[in-house]
């Protein structure tokens, strides 16, 4: 097979967005804001970071917005997610600052009959209602007027959606200034052959970079996101996958970032024919695995790829006996690619911990062991009103990046945890 060397494929993380809602679940501001720090350090393209216009997203929103400044989030790119409604846009304009940003509205024939009830029509059959079209085209326009950098489409449920008006739909957004158009599987429906022959399509008729957003309700989500990928790249265009840590999200959930990344480097079709953008460092993946696991609360299963208990696993003697040879003979790639392997330092004796009821010699001990110091006791007293309110906010037991975080960058900590109704 050819390389294709001309077009790439991008990773859109869209955890804090998509990945929290999952039902019963959710993340606190300072973990959403941990995620992103942690993405930027990967190397991920885009973190789809909230919802500019849900007010208790707002000074988590615009903190983030201050560490891109400072910074600490650069060069990810931070991207707020909008209904496709121009008075959404506006309303979120007056509360955020976001330069980027992935417009949605629903274009099957199911959805916009089944959610909006005949009220809005898809293209301009009346002039009495709103339309799909218009109502899409009127949002990028106004996103574009208040100051928008670039612009994601969403068709939401694009999978049921049939081809010749999605095409419509797509170079209707294109003319009116969209930079992307998201191709989402809203219900997993695709298989791998479908999405392929679709994105393909699509591709070579709107010209424009296509973004893939699978979910997992039949287990397809990765094979899916891959698979629209290659239909997107071997139509011309540039490839934007959405995945989320873990796996997470609404029902089965969406496609899981470190299973996306090692199906496009190593598997025998897109190893060495289709390129990755090459900012992705693999070998964070284990911390940011382990780290969404935590402040989800949920564990990871045993085998899950790369990152569960069991990835590296052998206990068959023939397979024992193989790997022990030579690792390829079983593993098809290293665990060190992953950030896996390194010594952990487990304390088994006293233990101090940082928490909402600390009190100021407990507190030192914990930072000293970060190596971190205080200028004075005024200065350590502030840090230590942020880590309780921290652990408050959490619920949780505070990692060392969340406490590093608080000491370094305190102004946005405070701001981040601050939710006034």
């Amino acid at each position: 097979m050819k390389q294709n060397k001309k077009n790439k494929i991008y990773i859109i993380d869209v955890t804090n967005r998509d990945g929290v809602q999952t039902a019963k679940l959710g993340l606190a501001k300072l973990e959403k804001t941990m995620l992103n720090i942690m993405l930027n350090d990967m190397g991920i393209y885009q973190s789809e970071f909230g919802f500019p216009l849900t007010k208790h997203e707002t000074n988590y929103i615009n903190a983030n917005l201050e560490l891109v400044d400072l910074g600490l989030i650069s060069p990810m790119i931070l991207e707020g997610w909008s209904r496709a409604l121009a008075g959404d846009i506006e309303e979120s304009y007056k509360i955020t600052n976001i330069k980027h940003w992935n417009l949605s509205i629903s274009t099957s024939n199911q959805m916009t009959d089944g959610k909006f009830g005949g009220k809005i029509t898809r293209d301009f059959e009346s002039k009495n209602k709103p339309s799909v079209l218009g109502l899409m085209a009127d949002a990028v326009k106004t996103a574009k007027k208040l100051g928008a950098l670039t612009i994601g489409v969403n068709a939401e449920d694009a999978s049921r959606t049939d081809m010749d008006f999605l095409i419509k739909f797509a170079k209707y957004a294109k003319e009116h200034g969209a930079d992307r158009i998201r191709y989402c599987d809203t219900l997993g429906y695709d298989d791998p052959f479908s999405i392929y022959e679709r994105v393909k399509t699509l591709a070579e008729e709107i010209k424009i970079p296509i973004e893939l957003h699978c979910h997992n309700d039949l287990g397809l989500a990765v094979a899916c996101s891959i698979a629209g990928a290659k239909g997107a790249i071997d139509g011309g265009v540039d490839a934007y996958i959405n995945t989320t840590l873990n796996g997470m999200g609404e029902r089965a959930g969406n496609a899981d970032m470190v299973s996306v990344i090692l199906a496009i480097k190593k598997s025998s079709g897109f190893e060495g024919n289709y390129k990755l953008d090459d900012r992705i460092k693999l070998k964070k993946a284990w911390k940011i695995a382990k780290y969404a696991s935590y402040s989800f609360g949920v564990p990871i299963p045993v085998n899950q790829v790369a990152v569960g208990e069991n990835a590296f696993a052998h206990e068959s003697g023939i397979h024992a006996d193989g790997a022990l040879k030579d690792r390829r003979n079983y593993e098809l790639y290293d665990f060190e690619e992953l950030g896996r392997g390194e010594d952990e330092i487990i304390d088994t004796g006293r233990k101090i911990t940082a928490g909402e009821y600390s009190g100021i010699k407990g507190f030192r001990n914990v930072y000293g062991k970060l190596e971190i110091e205080f200028k004075d006791d005024r200065e350590a007293a502030k840090i230590l009103d942020l880590v309780r309110y921290a652990n408050v906010h959490t619920q949780k037991p505070l990692t060392s990046y969340e406490l590093r975080f608080i000491a370094n960058y305190p102004k946005q900590a405070k701001q981040i945890m601050t939710v006034t109704p």
